[in-house]
């Protein structure tokens, strides 16, 4: 878990705009506020803009989220905003995952009147995947989250392929840019749309990542190695971001 958030922070650029989830997304968000992106501006969905994070909200409507922020507006102001072109990157996760970065958070199962599992839905998942310019995605590796085909796409990523999100009339040049596991950062490739490894974890191999995907993944040349969390970086994310342990404390 502690590799993920670190991973996942290092990809925020200074001065970035980034609507941020609750979880491992915000702790992410918090520590790279924190270290790396002192000037990135963290906006909430329900209106929190531009906190300094005193701890880890428990959800995007904690109070915590508009502490010294520079607006506390609404969740219509957020989404033009997104709409508008200024957000950066928006963090993201789901259930499923395909190679095309489309996201399933609605349901498990192809019948939705009776699926297998009912899972919580978009909430803004939609949205901020269709008008962000880049999607983060943070999520365990395993063969069921990343699978062919997901069994609902709640959030599109470049649905089937090169052109699709623009055919669809959706913004060109957004879509999903990384997807942060517990074993690799994955990307895109730039022509076909396909994930592809693009880092391993220390200690992890590329058979192991290929093993918990349930598709094919493509494998960028040269392959990197994640770098690890320094002792700056473990120090701020245990003691100022996540403190109680909350989501580094999850296995």
């Amino acid at each position: 878990m502690e590799m993920m958030i670190c991973a996942a922070s290092r990809l925020i650029d200074d001065g970035a705009m980034v609507v941020v989830g609750t979880g491992a997304p915000c702790a992410a968000s918090m520590l790279a506020q924190k270290t790396s992106a002192p000037n990135s501006t963290l906006m909430f969905e329900a209106g929190g803009i531009g906190p300094l994070l005193p701890k880890m909200p428990i959800s995007v409507g904690d109070s915590r989220t508009f502490y010294q922020g520079l607006m506390a507006t609404s969740m219509g102001d957020v989404m033009e905003t997104c709409q508008r072109g200024l957000v950066d990157y928006t963090f993201l996760g789901g259930a499923q995952i395909d190679m095309f970065g489309n996201l399933n958070s609605t349901r498990i199962g192809g019948d939705h009147q009776q699926p297998k599992v009912r899972l919580p839905g978009s909430g803004g998942a939609n949205d901020l995947g269709s008008l962000c310019w880049r999607i983060l995605v943070i999520t365990p590796h395993d063969r069921r989250r990343f699978t062919e085909r997901v069994d609902f796409i709640t959030t599109p990523g470049f649905l089937d392929g090169p052109g699709a999100r623009e055919k669809a009339g959706l913004p060109p040049g957004t879509g999903p840019y990384k997807v942060i596991t517990n074993l690799a950062v994955m990307g895109f490739d730039e022509e076909s749309k396909r994930m592809q490894v693009e880092s391993l974890h220390s200690n992890v191999t590329l058979d192991e990542v290929q093993d918990n995907t349930g598709f094919e993944l493509l494998v960028k040349e040269p392959l990197e190695l994640t770098p690890t969390p320094n002792d700056e970086q473990l120090r701020v994310l245990r003691e100022e971001v996540d403190p109680q342990r909350y989501i580094i404390g999850r296995s």
